[in-house]
């Protein structure tokens, strides 16, 4: 059987997202692609072969020849469209943040558990990175000894617009960082600190942000928007016993003018290009099987990033620690 794609959303993410299910995902088929710039949702239709086009994701949703949808639309409609496709009874595949509101985030989760099934994978791709598989596994094994520390840093060459905050940056970056620091760990964040630098320009400085788990680890994470440099991501998690880092990945070196470089990417796409495959893949076997997949994110995991980010807007504002208060994981997401 085919499983019929619909794309939402024909930006960055939603072309990378059309391209995917076009190129690497056999057993799937892009049906529409649907933006409310015609244009670019044609642009993307036709270079990716998609049977047709849309510009009302909610009619997306809706048609009888789609079978699952994918969400890459602007963060404020994650987590209405979600709840249209739990309506329409559509799998989907979400990318972060389900929302920024923990309340939406837990009426996606209620409606799921009315419903009596899951639809929603939220798009947390590292989890399929295999620098996190590889360090999660270790842990795992016993090779590092009890986790105590884990220390993560996300640095992007510049913001994508001057308005962009210190909190921004904790709603729109470090959630990244909060669910693969949750799922390495297998633990919840109890509480948040949050500082910000002083630039000597305009610019948004950096915001260091300290977790410390409900299992008394401490999480450090480095959000700096403006690194200049290059796109850098890198990890390191310390046990009683050993230490695992991950390695930054560069396929080439050049070597003149009397020194060696390797160089940077622009942003995350090539970076976590594996990582995206590995989980639209997990995503069509989820819409084929109806089992969720083992290592992916749900709504409630959503929920988990977007409560911490909520307090952590707060510590950075209110400068001081801010206590992470969650519900009780409802035994649905177990």
């Amino acid at each position: 059987m085919t499983i019929r794609i619909a794309v939402i959303g024909a930006g960055i993410m939603g072309a990378d997202h059309a391209k995917i299910v076009a190129q690497d995902l056999p057993g799937a088929k892009l049906q529409v692609v649907c933006d409310v710039d015609a244009a670019r949702a044609r642009r993307i239709a036709d270079a990716c072969g998609a049977a047709d086009v849309g510009a009302s994701p909610e009619a997306a949703i809706a048609r009888a020849d789609v079978d699952a949808v994918i969400i890459a639309s602007p963060d404020v409609t994650h987590a209405p469209l979600a709840l249209a496709c739990i309506k329409a009874g559509k799998k989907v595949l979400c990318e972060k943040p389900l929302s920024q509101s923990s309340a939406e985030c837990l009426a996606v989760m209620k409606a799921e558990q009315a419903a009596g099934q899951r639809f929603i994978q939220l798009g947390f791709m590292r989890r399929f990175d295999q620098s996190y598989v590889e360090m999660k596994q270790a842990l795992a094994d016993g090779k590092l000894g009890r986790a105590l520390m884990m220390h993560n840093f996300h640095r992007n060459v510049e913001t994508p617009n001057a308005d962009f905050t210190g909190a921004m940056a904790i709603t729109n970056s470090a959630p990244h960082e909060f669910d693969v620091v949750r799922h390495v760990l297998s633990t919840e964040c109890a509480a948040i600190s949050a500082f910000q630098p002083k630039r000597s320009d305009a610019r948004v400085a950096p915001v260091f942000m300290v977790l410390e788990t409900v299992d008394n680890q401490l999480v450090n994470i480095e959000i700096n928007n403006n690194a200049a440099y290059g796109y850098d991501v890198r990890a390191e998690l310390v046990g009683e016993q050993a230490s695992i880092a991950m390695n930054t990945i560069a396929y080439t070196r050049m070597d003149g003018a009397l020194r060696n470089s390797t160089g940077y990417d622009a942003d995350w796409r090539g970076r976590y290009a594996d990582a995206y495959r590995r989980q639209n893949r997990a995503f069509l076997r989820f819409v084929e099987t109806g089992t969720f997949p083992e290592i992916a994110s749900s709504s409630w995991d959503g929920y988990c990033s977007t409560i911490v980010a909520e307090a952590g807007v707060k510590a950075l504002s209110e400068g001081r620690k801010m206590l992470v208060e969650m519900i009780a994981k409802p035994a649905f997401f177990a």
